[in-house]
């Protein structure tokens, strides 16, 4: 892998999870297009992530991640992204609380548009058709024509992440995120939820807070830290060719960097060392999520964090693992010690979602109570081996949909008809992500207050 890389040199390795285009004439001259487009983000935004990951990685903060499994172009709406903005917001509050530590937010949102899958054929009845794949690739219509994969969805991909960075920016930088409006936040269906009365009394402290700081003449117009906040994009470099052509030298630095969002990871069916897509991300400056799964052992960890993160770069390279809930405890010690002996500077963070599927009167479901013993294990893993537990990456929305079953709720197998209404896999709702979000909070101020119990001791 020492050779010159270049942004098309990912086109001459092996490569898995690709659709198969019709008309590669069409693909080309979309791409093409593509190439010719504004970036999406830019590169100085993407060391400003990255450096606040660096301090994630020394143990100086925390990584939310999350959001859509898979966007669509058919609930693409300014109320579905409010909302999701919203529920972030209330969790990453929840968070710096009981961390006490920076929260760094990155959404999966604005890019999250293709979709690897187990199989690449889908079958109902005596009808065998390609899978989906996602919006970004082919519809999710159980038609022969819907499921042909299309590269002018590229196009609309694109203008649609356009559209949602536009607004997520406005949110984020106008005013929107301001601490002042804590209790705003506050989702419709929420309000009545065994979570809301946590939430107010928490709003309430921050509240208090803002009032003492505006005594004494501390207040959002003279420190924009408290009504502006960073918020980060990210998704899964699945589509190579439409990463390609959003690849852009930056010309303050004359490296490359991927537009099409902040960070961009590698799923667990694409990690090959040899393979297209570890070969496109190594030659980008961005930060980078690789997927753990069961099957990865620690001397292939150790070869991908070589190809991917060369220079040891703290805030580089995040860690995203996902076991499963009765695996994590097998598999995360000897991934952890092996990176540990060589000195590897990482992002450790907890995807409890992907290992946890099952599935459930017909509907592909996960249950909360293996999401949160998954989180568990991770942090007492962690601590364990007096390592940092860095992060969370989760897929949940802003919407009341009824995907994931318990929680405070306790939704059940029943329950799942009634507002299922995922692209892809299921996601938690807005008080599902909140409960949990508490849930981290009281482990890390657990964790606090064990390292000041071995400091006083």
């Amino acid at each position: 892998m020492a050779q010159t890389w270049t942004p098309n040199s990912w086109r001459q390795k092996p490569i898995q999870q690709v659709p198969d285009y019709p008309d590669h004439a069409v693909l080309e001259a979309v791409e093409a297009r593509l190439a010719k487009y504004p970036p999406l983000v830019f590169a100085g935004e993407a060391r400003r992530l990255k450096s606040a990951l660096a301090n994630v990685a020394e143990g100086r903060g925390f990584l939310l991640q999350g959001g859509d499994c898979a966007e669509s172009f058919a609930e693409h709406g300014a109320d579905t992204i409010r909302d999701f903005f919203r529920a972030f917001l209330q969790m990453a509050v929840v968070l710096t609380f009981g961390a006490q530590q920076p929260v760094v937010k990155v959404g999966r949102i604005a890019g999250q548009f293709a979709k690897p899958r187990s199989s690449g054929v889908e079958k109902q009845g005596d009808v065998t058709l390609p899978s989906y794949r996602g919006d970004i690739i082919n519809g999710i219509e159980f038609t022969e024509e819907a499921r042909v994969p299309n590269p002018e969805r590229q196009i609309m991909a694109y203008r649609q992440s356009a559209a949602t960075l536009n607004l997520l920016r406005a949110f984020a930088m106008g005013g929107y995120a301001n601490l002042e409006n804590v209790h705003q936040w506050m989702l419709g269906f929420v309000k009545d939820s065994p979570q809301a009365e946590r939430y107010r009394k928490l709003a309430d402290r921050i509240s208090e807070t803002m009032d003492f700081m505006k005594a004494i003449g501390i207040t959002s117009e003279n420190h924009p830290s408290l009504r502006e906040t960073d918020f980060f994009t990210s998704h899964e470099a699945l589509l190579l060719g439409y990463e390609q052509a959003l690849t852009r030298v930056d010309s303050t630095s004359g490296d490359w960097y991927a537009t099409s969002g902040h960070m961009i990871w590698i799923g667990d069916r694409t990690r090959q060392p040899d393979h297209a897509h570890i070969e496109y991300c190594r030659g980008i400056k961005n930060p980078l999520g690789l997927k753990c799964g069961p099957s990865l052992t620690a001397d292939g960890l150790l070869e991908l964090i070589d190809l991917l993160n060369p220079a040891n770069e703290a805030g580089r390279l995040t860690l995203i693992c996902r076991f499963g809930h009765d695996r994590v405890a097998e598999h995360l010690p000897r991934l952890i010690r092996a990176v540990e002996r060589e000195g590897k500077k990482v992002v450790w963070s907890c995807d409890p979602m992907h290992g946890n599927t099952i599935t459930l009167n017909n509907y592909k479901t996960r249950p909360f109570e293996r999401i949160l013993s998954e989180v568990e294990s991770f942090f007492q893993i962690h601590r364990a081996e007096g390592t940092h537990p860095g992060g969370i990456h989760i897929e949940m929305t802003g919407n009341d949909v009824t995907e994931c079953t318990g929680g405070a709720r306790a939704l059940s197998g029943d329950d799942l008809a009634d507002r299922y209404h995922t692209h892809c896999d299921p996601r938690l709702n807005a008080d599902q992500a909140l409960e949990l979000a508490f849930l981290l909070a009281e482990r890390m101020k657990g964790g606090r207050d064990e390292k000041k119990m071995v400091v006083n001791g």
